[in-house]
């Protein structure tokens, strides 16, 4: 798909779930645009995040604190798909930079809790209206019904998938919470 211009089909359903054939052929351009879409971002990832003084891996971890007060470092390592060694070693490093802070559980005295500092709290505003701002601009041609719109087939693929795959991922109403609370002010 290198140098093909994305488009959507335009093609409307015209009853319930339609034929085999066409859900297939559905299922084939959801994937080629969603490859496209996810190659796009890692590309962007890999220039833009960086400017942050994080990686990639170390700037989902800073969102994914974010959205909570604070987790063990099992459940951040199971959140971002890593083993418990590759996830502690990443914790180092943002805690080095100061950007987290490690701090005893008070339901479990053997166990870590992983939790922001406030300068983390400051970095995490500073990407999320980065890659708020960018994406103000590539939605700014749409129509606002088409951008309620497209935002929901997203917000429900990305469910789907979750389940699909067994994520652990945010369900649902987490999701429908955070699109209607909007991006966070810095």
């Amino acid at each position: 798909m290198r140098g093909k211009t994305i488009r959507p089909s335009g093609k409307k359903r015209t009853s319930g779930k339609g034929s085999a054939k066409s859900l297939r052929k559905d299922a084939v351009e959801l994937h080629r645009a969603l490859s496209d879409l996810v190659r796009i971002y890692q590309f962007r990832d890999r220039t833009q995040i960086c400017y942050h003084d994080v990686s990639v891996t170390q700037c989902y971890a800073i969102s994914t604190l974010a959205d909570q007060e604070s987790m063990p470092l099992g459940r951040l390592a199971s959140a971002l798909f890593l083993d418990k060694s590759t996830a502690s070693r990443m914790v180092d490093a943002l805690e080095g930079k100061g950007y987290i802070r490690r701090g005893p559980d008070p339901n479990d005295g053997r166990a870590l809790r992983i939790e922001l500092t406030a300068e983390g709290i400051e970095l995490h505003s500073r990407i999320e209206k980065s890659l708020v701002d960018g994406l103000k601009e590539m939605l700014d041609d749409f129509e606002p019904a088409a951008r309620r719109v497209s935002i929901d087939i997203i917000a429900r693929l990305a469910c789907a998938a979750a389940a699909r795959f067994s994520c652990g991922q945010p369900s649902k109403a987490d999701r429908a919470k955070r699109i209607k609370a909007g991006p966070r002010d810095s």
